[in-house]
């Protein structure tokens, strides 16, 4: 057994050329209380661009292996673990019992073998492959908390997802139109307008040709104090920014808007006449539990949910797929396989 490993590796903050494939990264060593895993998967989120770039307020201990999604084999099982064993096919809770994120506080997926908490072990039924269970973790946990979660969307609603090409904004699309509602997506050009009609959309609009307050007055109305027949009926906003504004102006009397993050900005101008002149909600959705894991493998395994992955790449070509992200030129995932020897 060798005592080093290939790994995607973040020394210091800048750009992603800050990044570098280390053929000689230390092997993880087991402790006490957990597993080493020999990754096979692993999924870019735009986290890692967070990650990469350096985070205000947040200090990271450098070096780090990035990817905070992590799906492989359980490799070696320290003395004290009980419940698992070598040959076990594993998903990855991102967060640990600290609270620190894999791939950010913690040597993530990014690399041929992985050390984990042993708690945080998920079980990958048969029937899920390795890129698939290595799409949900960030981005579709997040997405099923706060559609499925939140009890917010129900058969027949109009949704618009603002963000729909990304993974977060795909899964939303999937989970909402598995619910039964009527999914508008939003998205930046024609092509990924047409791919998310591929994947479920009912509607989409070009947020780069059309305002979309203007589109949902022109489509579904203007909303109405008086009525709740006209506007949509949930409005899925995690970019914020210059959205917010318009997003309150879409929402129907009595309308639900989700947020799980603030991409475009976190201190939007805010107008609360609409809050409370359309007795609207904001509700608000942080992250994921291992509940929202085992669901969507559930769903997965039934042949219920297929997860969007744009590209499956080697590592050795994983900052190409990472740039692809930061670049905004997916629609939905870009998995990497650590394991796969090229």
């Amino acid at each position: 057994m060798t005592s080093t490993m290939h790994a995607l590796v973040l020394r210091e903050h800048g750009d992603l050329d800050t990044l570098r494939l280390e053929e000689d990264y230390p092997r993880p060593h087991l402790v006490p209380g957990h597993v080493v895993v020999r990754v096979t998967a692993s999924s870019f989120n735009y986290h890692d661009i967070f990650t990469v770039n350096g985070m205000p307020g947040i200090t990271l201990p450098l070096p780090v292996v990035i990817g905070l999604d992590v799906v492989g084999v359980v490799e070696e099982v320290a003395d004290d673990v009980t419940g698992w064993r070598p040959g076990a096919r594993v998903l990855v809770h991102p967060l640990d019992h600290e609270g620190k994120l894999m791939g950010e506080q913690r040597d993530g997926g990014m690399a041929e073998y992985c050390l984990v908490d042993a708690r945080q072990l998920i079980t990958v039924p048969d029937g899920v492959t390795d890129v698939q269970a290595a799409a949900l973790p960030v981005a579709y946990g997040t997405a099923h908390r706060m559609i499925v979660g939140k009890g917010a969307i129900h058969a027949g609603d109009k949704v618009l997802v603002l963000g729909a090409s990304g993974g977060v904004g795909t899964a939303s699309v999937i989970l909402a139109k598995k619910l039964g509602a009527h999914v508008i997506a939003a998205a930046g050009s024609e092509e990924k307008a047409q791919r998310l009609l591929e994947i479920g959309a009912d509607e989409v609009l070009n947020y780069r040709e059309v305002d979309f307050y203007q589109w949902v007055k022109e489509h579904h109305g203007k909303p109405s104090r008086w009525s709740d027949a006209t506007g949509v009926d949930v409005v899925v906003n995690f970019t914020g920014g210059d959205t917010w504004h318009p997003t309150l102006r879409s929402t129907k009397l009595g309308g639900r808007i989700l947020v799980c993050g603030a991409t475009a900005g976190f201190d939007p101008v805010e107008d609360l006449r609409y809050i409370w002149s359309f007795e609207l909600q904001v509700i608000g959705s942080n992250g994921f539990a291992t509940e929202d894991f085992e669901s969507l493998l559930g769903m997965i395994a039934a042949g219920e949910l297929d997860p969007s992955v744009t590209d499956v790449l080697p590592l050795s070509r994983a900052v190409e797929g990472l740039r692809k992200v930061r670049d905004r030129e997916v629609l939905g995932k870009i998995v990497v396989t650590p394991g796969s020897g090229e």
